[in-house]
C-alpha cells in the first residue's frame, strides 16, 4: 500500500512515527488465537495497541498437535496504528487487524532460496491496482488496466527496497469491498511506518519465504496485546 508515500512523509511527521515507542511484546501461542486458518503454519504480528507503528512478528509450526516457533523478528504497522479490519477505510494508514490468509508472495529479487509457495516476480509493467472504481481493484495488474488509474494505485517497481519481497495478505482480497483498502502486505521495511501494510527487516523476509509450505495452509493473524483488536480474538 504505497509504502513511499509514508517514507517521504516521515521527514515531517517525526512525532507521528516515533509517538509509541518500540517495546518488546512476547506474542502468545496460536494455540491461543479464536482461529488459526485451519492450516498448520501461522504468522503472528502483533503491537502493544492501536496506537503503535511497532511491536513483534513470529512464524510458527504445528507439529504433533503443539505449536513451535520458528522465527520472530521486530515488525512495523501503519503510521496511524491498527484498525478492525472490517471498520477499516483507504488512505487511513492503519493497519487492518484480522486473520488472513496469505495468496501469493512477490518481489522484484528473485524468490529465495527454498521458496515453494507462488512466487511472482515484479517487472517494470508489474501493478498493484488501488482504484475502488476499477474492475481490478485490489489485484496485481501488468499492465495496468485500462480503467485503473495510475495515480491511485503502485507500480511495484517503484519500491526496490520494500518490494525486494513481499507477501500479499489476503485482506479485502477474496471479495475487494470498494473503498475499505488494498494493496496490503507483509514486505521489507523502508525507512518508517508503513501506510498499511506490516514489514519486517530483509532478512526475515527471506526466511519468512523458505519457511512458508503451501501444502500446509499459512495464514497471518495481526492485531494487539488487548482490547477488541486483541490477537487473541482472532
Amino acid at each position: 500500500m504505497r509504502p513511499g508515500v509514508v517514507a517521504l512523509a516521515s521527514a515531517s511527521l517525526p512525532l507521528l512515527l516515533g509517538a509509541v515507542p518500540a517495546r518488546a511484546v512476547e506474542p502468545p501461542v496460536p494455540a491461543s488465537l479464536a482461529d488459526t486458518g485451519g492450516g498448520s503454519q501461522v504468522i503472528l504480528a502483533q503491537a502493544p495497541g492501536v496506537n503503535s507503528t511497532s511491536g513483534t512478528l513470529s512464524w510458527w509450526d504445528l507439529r504433533d498437535g503443539v505449536w513451535v516457533k520458528a522465527g520472530s523478528a521486530s515488525a512495523r504497522f501503519g503510521a496511524k496504528g491498527l484498525v478492525e479490519g472490517g471498520a477499516r477505510r483507504q488512505g487511513s494508514y492503519t493497519t487492518p487487524t484480522g486473520l488472513y490468509d496469505l495468496p501469493f508472495a512477490f518481489g522484484i529479487q528473485a524468490a529465495p532460496g527454498g521458496t515453494r509457495v507462488k512466487y511472482r516476480r515484479v517487472g517494470g509493467s508489474s501493478w498493484w491496482c488501488e482504484d475502488a472504481d476499477s474492475r481490478v481493484y485490489n489485484r496485481w495488474s501488468e499492465p495496468l488496466a485500462g480503467d485503473c488509474r495510475a495515480g491511485e494505485s503502485e507500480r511495484l517497481s517503484s519500491y526496490p527496497t520494500q518490494y525486494a519481497y513481499g507477501f500479499v495478505i489476503g485482506y479485502n482480497y477474496a471479495k475487494p469491498v470498494k473503498g475499505r483498502g488494498a494493496g496490503i502486505f507483509l514486505h521489507v521495511n523502508g525507512r518508517g511506518a508503513t501506510a498499511g501494510c506490516v514489514s519486517v527487516p530483509g532478512d526475515a523476509m527471506r526466511r519468512i519465504l523458505g519457511w512458508a509450505d503451501p501444502g500446509r495452509a499459512p495464514h497471518i493473524a495481526i492485531g494487539t496485546v488487548s482490547g477488541v483488536t486483541a490477537i487473541t480474538r482472532y
